[in-house]
C-alpha cells in the first residue's frame, strides 16, 4: 500500500509540473471559462430592439406623424432611413442596411376617418431574431394604435354609431424571402458557413504542428521551398475537399430540407472559394502559432466559440456590444454569413455583396501573408 501511494504521487507530482511548464495550455485552460462568461454577459441579447427601418411617408399628415411617433416610441424601430417609394426600401432591405420598412400611403388621415387605412410594414425574413421582434413590435403597435384612435372617435362623436368590431385602419404585414417564417431558411446558410470555416481551420490548424511533431518538418527544410510555397501546398488539398463538403451539405440543405437556392450558384461558388481560402489562411496561421496538436485544436475551439456567439449566425450583431462587435469583425465568418444569406435566401448579386466579398479577398492575402511569415520565424 505504501508502494502504491508513492507511485501515485510521483505521477501527481510529473503531471502537476508537466502542466506549469506548459504556460499556453495552463493559460487556455484558466482563460476559456471566463471568456465563456463574459461572451454569454455581453453578447448574448435575444432581445433586439432599434431594427433599422426605411420609412417612406406618403401622406405628411398629423395622423401619420402620429404613428411614425408611436413605432419611435416603442423602441423596436428606428427611422434611419426617409425614402420616397416602396422601391428604394425593398434595396436597402436586399442589401442588409434596413430591417424592417414602413409605407405610408397618401390621405392617411382622410383613410382613416372613412375606416379604410391601410399601413404596409415590410420585415426581412432572412433574420429570424429580427422578424420575430418586428412582427411582435408591429402587431401590438397596430393594435394600440387602432384603440386609441377608436377612443378619439368615441370622445368626439359618442358612442352611438361607433362599432368597435371595425378598426380606422388596416395593416398589411408582408415578411420578405422567408413568408412561412421557416428557421431553415434562416439557419442553413449560416450554418452551412459555420461549418465550412470549422473543418477549414481545423484542418489547417494542424498542418505545420503535425510535421513537427511527426519529425519530418526537418526534411522539409532541407528543401529549397519557401515559407509560402509550403502554405500553398498544404492548402490546395484540403480545399479541393473542403468544397466538396460545401456541395455535399447545400445538396442536402436544397433536396433533403427544400430550402431553395434563390441567388447565382456561381457566384455562391466563387464567393465561397474566396472564403475557404480565408479559413484556410486562419487556420494556418493558428498552426504556425501552436507547438502542439493538442494547442492547435483548443486555439480552434475559442475560434469556434467566437464565431458562433459573435459573427451573426444565431445572435444579431447590431445588438452588440462594441468589443464583442469588433472581435467578431476579425472573423471570416461574420462577412461570409451576410453573402450566403444574401445569395440563397434572397437572392441578391455582386452589386449589393461587393463590399463584404472586398473584405474576404483583403481578409485571405492578409491572413496568408502573416501565416508565412510567422512560418518563416519559426522555422528559424
Amino acid at each position: 500500500m505504501r508502494k502504491r501511494l508513492q507511485r501515485l504521487s510521483a505521477l501527481i507530482q510529473k503531471e502537476t509540473f508537466q502542466l506549469l511548464r506548459d504556460r499556453r495550455t495552463l493559460m487556455m485552460m484558466l482563460a476559456l471559462p471566463l471568456i465563456q462568461l463574459f461572451l454569454f454577459a455581453y453578447a448574448l441579447k435575444l432581445t433586439v430592439d432599434h431594427l433599422p427601418t426605411a420609412l417612406v411617408d406618403q401622406s405628411h399628415d398629423s395622423q401619420s406623424r402620429a404613428l411614425i411617433e408611436s413605432l419611435e416610441n416603442s423602441g423596436y424601430f428606428d427611422m434611419n432611413f426617409i425614402l420616397q417609394d416602396e422601391k428604394q426600401v425593398m434595396q436597402l432591405i436586399d442589401a442588409g442596411q434596413a430591417r424592417a420598412g414602413i409605407v405610408i400611403p397618401p390621405d392617411f388621415s382622410a383613410h382613416l376617418e372613412r375606416g379604410d387605412a391601410n399601413l404596409l410594414i415590410l420585415l426581412d425574413g432572412s433574420d429570424s431574431f429580427s422578424l420575430q421582434a418586428g412582427f411582435n413590435a408591429a402587431t401590438s403597435i397596430a393594435q394600440t394604435y387602432n384603440l386609441k384612435l377608436i377612443t378619439e372617435k368615441v370622445t368626439r362623436s359618442g358612442s352611438a354609431g361607433v362599432s368597435l368590431g371595425s378598426l380606422p385602419q388596416s395593416s398589411e404585414l408582408r415578411v420578405l424571402y422567408n413568408p412561412d417564417s421557416n428557421d431553415l431558411i434562416f439557419i442553413l446558410p449560416g450554418l452551412a458557413a459555420l461549418i465550412i470555416q470549422s473543418l477549414a481551420v481545423a484542418s489547417a490548424a494542424t498542418a505545420v504542428v503535425r510535421e513537427r511533431e511527426s519529425g519530418t518538418l526537418e526534411q522539409i527544410l532541407a528543401t529549397p521551398a519557401r515559407p509560402i510555397e509550403l502554405m500553398i501546398s498544404k492548402l490546395v488539398p484540403t480545399m479541393v475537399l473542403i468544397l466538396l463538403d460545401m456541395f455535399i451539405i447545400l445538396g442536402i440543405g436544397v433536396f433533403w430540407f427544400k430550402v431553395p437556392f434563390q441567388g447565382n450558384p456561381w457566384t455562391g461558388i466563387l464567393l465561397a472559394f474566396v472564403f475557404i481560402i480565408s479559413c484556410l489562411g486562419l487556420g494556418l496561421m493558428v498552426s504556425t502559432l501552436a507547438r502542439t496538436q493538442k494547442q492547435a485544436q483548443q486555439i480552434s475551439n475559442v475560434l469556434m466559440l467566437f464565431s458562433l456567439l459573435l459573427s451573426g449566425f444565431i445572435y444579431p450583431r447590431n445588438t452588440m456590444a462594441a468589443i464583442p462587435k469588433a472581435i467578431g469583425s476579425l472573423l471570416p465568418l461574420t462577412y461570409f454569413i451576410r453573402i450566403a444569406r444574401g445569395i440563397i435566401t434572397k437572392g441578391v448579386g455582386m452589386s449589393i455583396l461587393w463590399s463584404d466579398t472586398l473584405v474576404l479577398i483583403f481578409y485571405a492575402v492578409v491572413i496568408i501573408g502573416l501565416a508565412a511569415v510567422t512560418s518563416r520565424k519559426r522555422l528559424d
